[in-house]
């Protein structure tokens, strides 16, 4: 079987964590896999945040629908996107954008005002529904490659996030959490582990035009 694939079907969300510690080199390969997620505009307008205080953690656990995960892990990551995106952000991003790709002053600009079209055009709401998508994006990356390192992980969607918002203090940061993922190494005793895995078959997910 081809080795993406095998990966793919190896991971599961996990249920119950060991105690076994992910590695700082492979903790490190899967923050920069997050941090080259692609974006809409590249504006990546988020934030990757590792909650290693195990007193927050423990907060977090009732605010989670007392799901264990998220202090047994290794690791808890929190996926949190901005509360809405700024002229100033788009002038920070326009900046790295053409300092990174050594563009004139005049492609800058125009990438600078198509942003800003665009964000004009829609509310306060679907801009917020807009950057909840990215960060699926980045979830998505994130599995995969934890699965490709031999890291086991599970995204949550069921929590609190205005507690979550508070516990974090994000609300002070301009920040609002989306989806939660501890990431770790599968406990022995965990059966969910052996279940195989529930999938309509090719002919029905994929459709050729």
């Amino acid at each position: 079987m081809n080795q993406t694939i095998e990966a793919l079907h190896w991971r599961y969300a996990v249920k119950k964590f060991s105690t076994r510690t992910i590695p700082q080199e492979k903790l490190e390969i899967l923050l920069e896999a997050l941090r080259l997620t692609p974006s809409s505009l590249g504006l990546q307008a988020w934030k990757f945040i590792l909650v290693n205080n195990p007193e927050i953690r423990r907060q977090l656990v009732p605010a989670t629908w007392n799901q264990a995960q998220v202090m047994d892990a290794s690791h808890l990551l929190v996926l949190a996107r901005s509360e809405r995106v700024t002229p100033d952000d788009v002038s920070r991003w326009s900046a790295l954008n053409a300092t990174t790709r050594q563009l004139d002053a005049q492609k800058q600009e125009r990438f600078f005002q198509m942003i800003s079209n665009y964000l004009k055009g829609i509310s306060i709401e679907e801009q917020g529904i807009w950057l909840d998508k990215q960060l699926y994006i980045a979830l998505g990356n994130l599995l995969t490659v934890c699965a490709l390192e031999g890291i086991d992980a599970c995204p949550i969607e069921g929590f609190k996030r205005t507690e979550y918002d508070r516990i974090l203090g994000l609300e002070s940061l301009g920040l609002k959490s989306v989806v939660v993922c501890p990431i770790g190494y599968r406990a022995d005793d965990d059966s969910h582990q052996f279940l195989p895995k529930v999938r309509f078959p090719m002919s029905e997910v994929v459709m050729t035009i």
